[in-house]
């Protein structure tokens, strides 16, 4: 009889918490540094208003969707590759190998927490990001018509509008009728339009986010070096749009507060594919996307993460970098091709996406088979190219070095090599038996105890030239400077 193997529960439980524990911290780092990038320009509408404590956290508390959106990916991504490169610089995958478990059984758990982040993500971006812009447009434009309404006093130049100054005669306390009223408007022009009308009040437009101020029984003098201009009027309509400094809030777009049912209902109501529609397409794949691209992104962190071994510098870390920034530029492009209308908006908002899930498993295929992530030909050209660049970055280090000992601007410390030995001689590694020419990146390891004249005297003495010195380049000349 056939027994179904039962999942090890206790491995896939120790992996997840390998991968959780940098999760959390990551994230908590990541927040932190968006927070302090949002915090400093938020201030200054803060202070403008003096809003209190309670509505300040309430506003403030409205931008973390949106932040979450980003700062969740960048630390799954970093939870998997720091998870699996401790477990891999530790042999503990060794070990698991050994022992016959092979990379792909550790799929589950990761998929499993990956899976979830994704959907805490998705979450955000399809739920809590178009509740809080709209409930942060609320709370700002209350906040400023707070201030503006307890601006307006009687007898009182009031310039809590900006550039439009209100001066009030009287005001009903009841109906908030004004009587006697005087506008001076400075939007856009060199001289203030000045506004005087019997009666008027003011209206509130939460929906755009502005104030009318309509004048009963006037007259509007528009003064110029040519001509001065005065209009007579029954009624008179001023519309202020409220534009908190440096705040988001006042900026959000209809279509990021709208739900998701609600932009494939306005695509359909426009019809034919213009940019108005393509918009309203953009912003609901937009919203399924970068959820998805969270998954891609975190599978990637276990092959990344594999490549730390004992004894090697692991780049899983600055790899992940890379990779998520390459991911955001890809999405940008598409996007962009998307609005422009050179692509379907499907294709080129999910091109990011389906990328990266075959890199994922061509990633995932070499790693489980213990290749190296690249291509052996890539792989070495990549090496060479680095390698030839920090010999050149080393050699003009050591010829400045060398530039400003002469010129007296430098003093070698006590006990270091002069400049021209650095250049000139071979280090040789005890241990490993190796040799590094100068420029090498392993020339100062810590091992490289022995020096040698030349490569043939470290050839004689049973020394081998690193991998990465195999065709080294010349030493420079080095040339005293003119007198």
């Amino acid at each position: 009889m056939n027994r179904v193997a039962k999942p090890p529960l206790l491995l896939y439980s120790y992996l997840a918490t390998e991968m959780l524990a940098p999760f959390f911290a990551s994230f908590l780092i990541m927040n932190c540094v968006f927070f302090l990038v949002k915090l400093i320009p938020f201030l200054n509408f803060v202070l403008d208003l003096q809003i209190g404590l309670a509505d300040f956290i309430r506003l403030f508390s409205y931008l973390f969707p949106s932040i979450f959106l980003y700062s969740i990916p960048m630390a799954a991504l970093m939870g998997v590759t720091i998870g699996f490169a401790r477990l891999s610089s530790d042999s503990e995958i060794l070990a698991l190998k050994a022992n016959g478990i092979s990379i792909y059984r550790l799929l589950p758990p990761v998929l499993l927490v990956t899976s979830l982040i994704a959907m805490l993500t998705a979450y955000f971006s399809i739920s809590l990001i178009p509740v809080s812009e709209v409930s942060m447009k609320q709370l700002s434009y209350q906040l400023l018509k707070e201030k503006i309404s307890s601006g307006i006093k009687e007898h009182l130049f009031t310039e809590a509008l900006g550039d439009v100054v209100v001066y009030v005669d009287k005001i009903d306390q009841e109906t908030d009728k004004w009587s006697n009223v005087w506008v001076s408007d400075m939007r856009g022009v060199d001289n203030p339009i000045i506004t005087m009308a019997s009666t008027g009040q003011m209206f509130a437009d939460p929906e755009n986010m502005r104030v009318s101020i309509v004048l009963n029984q006037g007259s509007l003098h528009r003064p110029g070096l040519d001509n001065a201009q005065i209009v007579q009027f029954d009624r008179y309509q001023i519309n202020i749009p409220l534009r908190p400094p440096s705040s988001r809030a006042t900026t959000v777009k209809k279509r990021s507060a709208q739900s998701m049912a609600e932009l494939l209902e306005e695509a359909e109501k426009i019809g034919e594919n213009n940019e108005e529609k393509r918009r309203y397409l953009i912003e609901y794949h937009k919203r399924l996307v970068l959820p998805v691209g969270c998954l891609m992104i975190s599978l990637l962190g276990l092959p990344l993460g594999l490549q730390a071994r004992p004894g090697r510098k692991a780049i899983g870390i600055q790899a992940g970098l890379v990779i998520f920034v390459l991911y955001y530029v890809i999405y940008t492009i598409g996007k962009n091709q998307a609005e422009q209308g050179d692509l379907p908006v499907t294709l080129a908002m999910w091109a990011a996406n389906g990328l990266f899930f075959l890199l994922a498993i061509f990633w995932i295929i070499r790693a489980a088979n213990d290749q190296s992530l690249l291509p052996e030909k890539l792989g070495n050209t990549l090496d060479t190219a680095t390698n030839l660049l920090n010999r050149q970055l080393y050699r003009l280090w050591f010829g400045l070095r060398h530039r400003l000992q002469k010129d007296g601007a430098m003093v070698p410390e006590e006990g270091e090599v002069e400049s021209e030995r650095y250049l000139t001689l071979i280090r040789g590694n005890a241990r490993s038996r190796v040799f590094h020419y100068p420029g090498c990146e392993f020339y100062f390891c810590k091992n490289c105890t022995l020096e040698f004249k030349d490569a043939e005297i470290a050839l004689d003495a049973g020394f081998e030239p690193c991998r990465f010195c195999q065709a080294p380049l010349p030493p420079p000349e080095i040339k005293a400077p003119p007198e």
